[in-house]
């Protein structure tokens, strides 16, 4: 059976670093001598059967092999409890508490965080069996086990219509239906195999056009393996390294996920680089074409993209830029004496590459770039210790569930994960259900803190400091994260409050004072605060942004949703330590102000960029508004943002935001009085704290009604539709958010608002 392994090594110790002795880490391996009873086979087989039957109605996991293996911890926490015939309205809220808190415990492992699935987007799992394939290392890493989940998940989130979506709720695209197909094939699928499935993908590809209309990450991808020409890509010139810093195009001014992706992308464009041609290949080239393959137009194939993954339209300036670079810099450059150029500039992309392994363990920044990392590396030389190093870090990306073997967005959502949690479970004002959560909770938040900086001279390499922040998962992980550096910082000073028997000891001050110089740091002239780095560019460069299915991309954009934490961290800490920065504080803070109200729209609400998505941004804005010293009364911003939310509450008494909003920019309900569990405990967190209880709390005893109903009998919540976002077109699940929002909302309702039967 497959096991669910926590924060531990491997066998072979050689091949794996770590920050922290692998804190936090989370894989699965299947243990062939791990048998498990009839009951927990037959129940497994159940959700895997559940899932695939209502897989076009429920795209979403429910984590279940998970639970279902910490079955045995969760009845060792939980007992039935017979519901009174009669009880108060509080006493059901306290109820829904209890049962809710002691249902998490069970899901936490010893180091303090909560395993969970992180997955969605559905490209890129294809780039890991692509690279494997063409490493020749599909074998080793991917068992017989392996391929058949793999095959699972793909088979249950590809559409009625035969193609998959960019992510598991999406319309097919031509991106995810070409890549998905040419996996299954590299998995040992028959081309007419899986029950008419392949059948049905290859024909909705050759129906849209063939696979010359793949957006520009699939035309790299399928190059490398030998489906499609490098002159069907349009230019990704390594030597974009070698330009001055001062110039805005510089890629160390980019994004850190964009230039990230786009440093081993160009690495492998200036190699051209081509793996072994098998069959497989070779009956690929005639499968996914509507014409033979040496009779393709590559030429015209580099602006070819499909309709239905257009989100980014090239603009006609970029369109002009890659046919002179195509026409006239990449002849030059691949002849003497301008290959040397080509040479220095692949030089510098793979120290650059070297310096992102060594200091992220192998893991990278996120998927993508982890695997291209990987490939070059073993380009570079198949039998270094780097590429043995990133293949003992795939397992870290890969997760089982219900609906198969899919691969994450990160190594993780851990430390995120926890530090909301830690707010939601303080928030209940019930100790007596702590147990030991917090304590353990509290100390993978210690753990997780980044105590030094990146290695070597840090702007060489284009890094912003790191030392004093927290990373999204794991400290392994290497990156420091704005808003994660805040949320951070905000839940170690609530649990230094809690006496030592509930939280365990206080993170030690200097090491408050790192987050803080670190917070500061990240400050934009703006007011706002980015993602993980100062913006160090112009927002006109989204004009270059090639990838043709995500938008703002380029730059790091300043954010509500960061700038919110921000304000509430720093808030937090001078309420505890007034001495220290006092002023820069001050000054931090009234400008953030000044950035939350700047970006407010219109009709009262804040587009959230990380979640779905008005209610997500509406939360984070009035929040941070109120943390900073507005409030209802004094405050027009505030007061327009819960007009929003109460507008957009449904006749049932919830919130449900439909991931169209993040796309469409338009709000959107899930649908007709359909209520979604994660929005509803936004919104009623924003509304609480803007003073709705005072006001009129009808509102929020409809909203907590909602929630109190929609809790399972063992004291889980429900897996609802998407609610993760990134770069305004995909979606990513953030599994945990069932479990810590209706916990928190309802904590914050139960001693905030009154409740009168």
């Amino acid at each position: 059976m497959w096991r669910l392994k926590l924060s531990e090594g491997d066998d072979d110790s050689e091949c794996l670093t770590s920050f922290n002795n692998h804190v936090g880490r989370q894989f699965w391996e299947f243990d062939p001598l791990f048998v498990g009873t009839p009951e927990e086979h037959a129940l497994v087989e159940k959700a895997r059967a559940d899932f695939s039957n209502s897989r076009y109605e429920i795209k979403q996991s429910s984590d279940l092999l998970m639970r279902i293996q910490l079955a045995k911890k969760s009845d060792e926490h939980i007992s039935e409890e017979e519901e009174e015939e009669e009880v108060s309205r509080e006493e059901k809220v306290v109820n829904t508490l209890r049962k809710a808190l002691r249902f998490y415990s069970t899901l936490q492992a010893e180091d303090g965080h909560w395993p969970g699935d992180y997955g969605g987007p559905l490209f890129l799992l294809p780039g890991l069996v692509i690279a494997l394939s063409v490493m020749d290392a599909v074998k080793t890493i991917i068992t017989d086990e392996h391929k058949k989940e793999m095959c699972r998940y793909l088979y249950n989130h590809q559409n009625l219509d035969g193609g998959w979506g960019l992510h598991i709720e999406g319309r097919s695209s031509m991106f995810c239906t070409v890549l998905n197909y040419v996996s299954l094939r590299l998995l040992g699928q028959e081309m007419d195999g899986g029950d008419g499935a392949m059948h049905k993908a290859r024909t909705w590809i050759l129906d849209h056009g063939g696979a010359t209309y793949i957006p520009s990450w699939g035309k790299c991808w399928l190059s490398v393996l030998g489906v499609y020409e490098w002159d069907g890509n349009n230019p990704l010139p390594p030597e974009l390294w070698l330009l001055p810093y001062f110039l805005p195009i510089h890629p160390g001014r980019m994004w850190c996920h964009c230039r990230m992706v786009y440093l081993p992308m160009s690495y492998l464009y200036g190699k051209r680089f081509i793996g072994p041609i098998s069959g497989v290949v070779l009956s690929l080239r005639k499968e996914l074409y509507n014409q033979a393959y040496h009779q393709i137009d590559w030429n015209l194939a580099r602006n070819q993209c499909s309709k239905e993954d257009l989100y980014f339209p090239h603009p006609l300036i970029q369109d002009i830029l890659w046919k002179c670079l195509h026409k006239f810099a990449e002849p030059l450059v691949m002849k003497w004496p301008f290959s040397k150029l080509r040479n220095r500039a692949l030089s510098t992309v793979m120290k650059h590459i070297e310096y992102e392994d060594v200091n992220t363990n192998y893991l990278c920044i996120g998927p993508v770039n982890k695997v291209m990392n990987m490939l070059c590396c073993w380009i570079d030389d198949p039998n270094s210790t780097a590429v043995k190093r990133h293949l003992s870090r795939i397992k870290d990306y890969l997760w089982v569930a219900e609906d198969g073997m899919k691969m994450n967005g990160y190594n993780g959502s851990q430390l995120w994960d926890v530090v909301l949690a830690v707010q939601a479970i303080v928030g209940t004002n019930l100790p007596q259900e702590y147990d030991l959560m917090l304590k353990r909770a509290h100390q993978f938040i210690k753990m997780s803190q980044m105590s030094k900086d990146s290695s070597g001279d840090l702007s060489c390499w284009y890094r912003h400091s790191s030392k004093g922040g927290w990373p999204f998962s794991t400290a392994d992980n290497g990156w420091a994260a704005g808003d994660c550096t805040a949320e951070g910082l905000k839940a170690a000073l609530i649990l230094s409050q809690l006496p030592y028997e509930i939280a365990g000891q206080a993170l030690e001050q200097n090491k408050l004072y790192d987050a803080v110089d670190l917070i500061l740091s990240l400050q934009n002239s703006s007011g706002g605060f980015a993602s993980y780095e100062l913006t160090r560019s112009n927002a006109w460069l989204e004009m270059i942004n090639p990838s043709e299915i995500f938008g703002d991309i380029i730059i790091d954009y300043q954010y509500v949703e960061c700038t919110s934490a921000a304000i509430q961290g720093l808030k937090q800490f001078s309420k505890l330590y007034p001495g220290y920065r006092r002023k820069n504080i001050e000054a931090c803070i009234k400008k953030a102000l000044h950035f939350i109200e700047s970006m407010q729209l219109s009709d009262g609400s804040w587009y959230g960029s990380w979640a779905v998505c008005y209610t997500y941004g509406t939360w984070f804005g009035i929040t941070g508004l109120i943390t900073g010293g507005k409030t209802y009364e004094n405050s027009l911003a505030v007061r327009k943002g819960c007009e929003f939310l109460l507008s957009k509450q449904l006749p049932s008494g919830g919130w449900g935001e439909s991931y169209l909003s993040s796309q469409d920019k338009v709000y959107t309900n899930v649908g007709k009085d359909v209520s979604h569990i994660v929005n509803t405990g936004w919104a009623m967190l924003a509304l609480i704290e803007a003073g709705q209880a005072k006001r009129d709390p009808n509102p929020l005893h409809r909203a907590a009604k909602v929630l109190i109903n929609s809790q399972m009998a063992n004291g889980d919540f429900p897996q609802q539709e998407i609610v993760g976002v990134f770069n305004k077109n995909c979606m990513i699940s953030y599994s945990a958010y069932r479990n810590i929002f209706p916990i928190w909302a309802l904590g914050v309702y139960l001693n905030k608002v009154p409740i009168i039967d």
